[in-house]
């Protein structure tokens, strides 16, 4: 499936076929950017050391940045849905929110979105940035149909017969 079941966790698995907990994020997305950061601190701190006219507080200034921007570069690969059987959290760039399945109406992935939005109860939506089409187009509706598969078996739509 296309969801990964967090290591160490007994998991449960119902009629949607997922099994929870489940992590849905965007992993393409979440390697470039924690890569091309790796890069940069790389290239930052040997480009700090071979410009002899440096001083100390140059090369820590240098290092810093390639630092500043890693953090920049590893909040933006944050992102994640966690589905768990007693709901969903959603981790944002800043955020965390965590819902119980009853409060999820739908999740919804309309084409030209840059992520998933869930339906609330309440009338809002709440943006799910774990799931995101950018690079991993197939994976991401792949990822939105099992979430709301779940969503169907455990939330108030489910049948108690």
């Amino acid at each position: 499936m296309t969801s990964s079941a967090v290591p160490g966790t007994p998991g449960t698995s119902g009629n949607s076929g997922t099994v929870l907990p489940a992590v849905f994020r965007p992993t393409l997305t979440r390697v470039v950017l924690l890569g091309v950061g790796g890069a940069l601190v790389v290239v930052m701190t040997v480009m700090s050391f071979l410009l002899e006219s440096f001083t100390a507080g140059d090369r820590a200034t240098f290092i810093g940045t390639g630092l500043l921007g890693l953090g920049v570069l590893a909040l933006l690969a944050r992102p994640k849905v966690v589905a768990t059987p007693e709901g969903v959290t959603v981790v944002n760039l800043t955020t965390v929110r965590r819902l119980a399945w009853a409060e999820i109406v739908r999740v919804n992935l309309r084409p030209g979105d840059s992520w998933v939005h869930l339906d609330l109860a309440d009338g809002t939506a709440l943006p799910a940035m774990g799931i995101q089409p950018g690079m991993a187009r197939e994976r991401a509706i792949a990822q939105a149909r099992a979430l709301n598969a779940l969503v169907a078996e455990h939330g108030t739509g489910r049948s108690t017969t």
